[in-house]
């Protein structure tokens, strides 16, 4: 849903990207924001601290970052709920410190919770936000409709909201998100707290909006989540973008594949080891405590016939196992050699501001 007014923005430090910067063919633009907090004892916090992100049109773009990076943030900025220090900022090709209210014409929002009346029916909700984005009734009855359609909530349209699951919530907050077909829709942690199927009803809503031409900016912690729908990714963390890629480039960053085996008891070890290093020509590593090996499998190496070749090698010798196979590098992998740490993982510093813990103000 469209954020709300702003206070008149102040004249930008950087100037804005344009046209030859190539906003033609991106739906997001920002260079250098900076975003500050002044810090209760004394001192500043950079939520943002010259964050760089470029979204082309047409695609799901993920926002990937530990908690505390600054996603939050940068999606309040990106929308008009906050305006940032300096750095200039394109969204929908209108300049978000200049033109504010063009630019919440143009986007939708969605949050971490589903901002919906359970006290109204799922149709009820929507033709509600039609009248206070000024469509009139009948304009907004026919634009609940179509909605309802689109995100397959027909069946349950005139069933309460207090009735709906996690899921179905989800679904109805994207389509009041969606009343004024926008160009560009935020969504900020959309399946936090969501059961697999819900996600999966998420996802599925968030593809078709992308198929007819909608551009999402998706923030998640759920890497799966990125890997499943985004076409690249961008990872932050403390601010600033620290990384820009497809997935699958982004893996590739971490290194090929690996065979990995997991020994039934510890005194199997050696021989899983000696089983991996044969297949794979590479020194493996053994980690005691959880009583896995892997090694590496280089690029001139067939992965599936070293897995082969392995696994005949521990049955021959009676080795007992309970796991092998062959491992791709995942979006995990990628945060832990990024960040340090997992994207679940708490920011460690107790200053982050409390723009972080929500979307809405």
């Amino acid at each position: 849903m469209a954020p709300p007014p702003v206070a008149p923005p102040t004249q930008p430090a950087t100037s804005p990207p344009t046209a030859h910067d190539g906003d033609a063919d991106h739906a997001v633009l920002a260079r250098s924001v900076v975003k500050r907090y002044a810090l209760k004892g004394g001192g500043e916090k950079r939520a943002l601290d010259g964050l760089d992100l470029t979204v082309r049109r047409g695609t799901v773009h993920g926002l990937l970052g530990p908690n505390g990076a600054g996603k939050t943030t940068a999606v309040r900025a990106l929308t008009t709920l906050i305006r940032f220090d300096s750095g200039a900022a394109v969204v929908a090709g209108t300049d978000v410190r200049r033109d504010p209210r063009g630019v919440r014409r143009r986007i939708g929002l969605a949050g971490q919770y589903a901002a919906v009346d359970e006290l109204l029916t799922g149709r009820q909700n929507l033709e509600m936000f039609g009248r206070l984005f000024h469509l009139g009734g009948v304009r907004a009855r026919r634009r609940a409709a179509e909605l309802l359609a689109s995100f397959d909530l027909e069946a349950a349209a005139d069933q309460g909201v207090d009735g709906y699951s996690g899921g179905m919530r989800r679904r109805l907050d994207l389509a009041a998100s969606m009343i004024l077909a926008p160009d560009v829709l935020f969504l900020d942690e959309p399946t936090t707290g969501l059961d697999p199927r819900g996600r999966g009803e998420v996802w599925d809503a968030v593809r078709a909006l992308v198929a007819d031409g909608t551009t999402v900016l998706l923030t998640t912690q759920y890497l799966d989540e990125a890997d499943k729908l985004a076409s690249r990714v961008t990872v932050i963390d403390r601010g600033r973008a620290i990384a820009d890629d497809t997935p699958d480039g982004l893996k590739r960053t971490v290194g090929g594949e690996r065979l990995e085996a997991v020994a039934a008891e510890p005194s199997g070890l050696a021989e899983v080891a000696e089983a991996l290093a044969r297949a794979t020509g590479a020194t493996p590593h053994t980690d005691h405590a959880d009583r896995r090996v892997h090694a590496p499998v280089g690029p001139g190496t067939d992965g599936v016939a070293a897995l082969t070749g392995a696994a005949r090698a521990l049955q021959e010798s009676g080795t007992a196992i309970e796991d092998i196979g062959l491992r791709r590098p995942s979006l995990d992998d990628v945060f832990l050699r990024l960040t340090g740490r997992g994207a679940a993982e708490a920011d460690a510093d107790p200053t982050t501001p409390s723009d972080e813990k929500a979307t809405r103000p």
